[in-house]
């Protein structure tokens, strides 16, 4: 007996040193980690990820779920200017504007189509409301504008007025090419200089929050003049708004993606193609929040995705491919429509 209780007490001394040491050389070893540059470039890769992550998720609860709150009311200046005010996505801006309770000066070409939406907004939000009749696609009219503007205190200016092609072309193929050039250039970029040149100066005399909206389109193969006047739009809002940001003044560059509009040609909305009227509801509540928005949440993910995540490269080659197959329905349609008018006229 006094042989096995000596055993047993050495066995245990034995197997707590063992233990003792174990623990020692683990504590060495994670010294000896702790010690390593790697493994702190490491932990501080991580770190900045779910941090980076942690701001990405509350910006976007920021943006998408709270909005701008009360920023866009009139206290910002009594009037909104909107160009291109008689359909789509400028209609539905004057709309909401004027529900917020903004006085509304419409410019837009048709004058018929200017009194309805003006009588329209009188109608509904009891606002006071101008009208502005002149074609964008002319170099001569903003001395006209300049007098329609005076002595009014213009806080938004929303810069939507644009035109497109009629269909996907290739550039060389464009019918009437040279009159073609001039006029998407004086529509899509001269109107948002000068229109700027005309508000602007007003904004930055006060030095108050005042907003200033402009908007582009996605570059696309076969609209390239179209896309590349857009994209001139967007840097130059972006310019500015480094320019004017500390005279309190926002410029925000929209991008949205398709919405229902005439000019898109889409009728029937989804979740990705909005109405104008829910699209611009979103868009009004990214003002101030953004100085680059997409707009619309699920615009927001496709411009994240094309921009961020899909090559360049790979984002044009698809943008063509799908120009390419609408420029072949387009003119098989225009050619059976030919023979169509073709045929009726041997009969008559």
């Amino acid at each position: 007996m006094p042989k096995i209780e000596v055993s047993t007490h050495t066995h245990t001394h034995t197997l707590s040193h063992t233990r003792r040491v174990a623990a020692a050389m683990n504590w060495m070893n994670v010294e000896e980690t702790l010690r390593r540059p790697l493994f702190w470039v490491g932990a501080f890769t991580v770190a900045s990820l779910v941090l980076w992550v942690l701001y990405k998720l509350l910006s976007g609860f920021r943006i998408w779920v709270l909005g701008n709150g009360m920023l866009l009311y009139p206290k910002l200046g009594k009037w909104a200017v909107v160009t291109g005010a008689t359909d789509g996505i400028g209609k539905s801006y004057a709309e909401e504007l004027a529900r917020r309770g903004f006085a509304l000066m419409l410019i837009s070409r048709s004058q018929d189509k200017l009194d309805d939406v003006a009588r329209l907004l009188k109608e509904q939000y009891n606002v006071e409301t101008g009208t502005i009749a002149v074609d964008f696609g002319r170099s001569d009219i903003y001395e006209k504008i300049e007098a329609g503007l005076a002595g009014l205190e213009i806080g938004v200016l929303v810069n939507n007025v644009g035109v497109s092609y009629d269909y996907p072309e290739y550039y060389l193929n464009i019918p009437d090419l040279d009159n073609f050039i001039t006029n998407m250039v004086n529509v899509n970029i001269t109107s948002v200089c000068q229109m700027t040149r005309l508000v602007l100066p007003r904004m930055a005399e006060r030095s108050r929050p005042e907003h200033l909206l402009c908007q582009r389109h996605v570059p696309l193969p076969l609209l390239t003049v179209y896309s590349s006047t857009k994209a001139f739009v967007d840097f130059f809002s972006r310019g500015l708004q480094e320019e004017y940001r500390r005279q309190g003044i926002i410029i925000q560059s929209v991008l949205p993606f398709f919405v229902v509009t005439k000019m898109t040609r889409i009728r029937k909305p989804t979740l990705d193609k909005p109405t104008p009227d829910r699209y611009v509801l979103a868009e009004l509540s990214t003002v101030g929040l953004q100085s680059q928005t997409n707009g619309y949440f699920p615009h927001a993910v496709m411009g994240w995705l094309t921009t961020k995540l899909v090559p360049i490269d790979l984002v044009i080659f698809f943008g063509a491919r799908m120009n390419r197959v609408q420029r072949t329905g387009y003119l098989k349609r225009r050619k059976m429509r030919e023979l169509r008018n073709g045929d009726a006229l041997k009969n008559d």
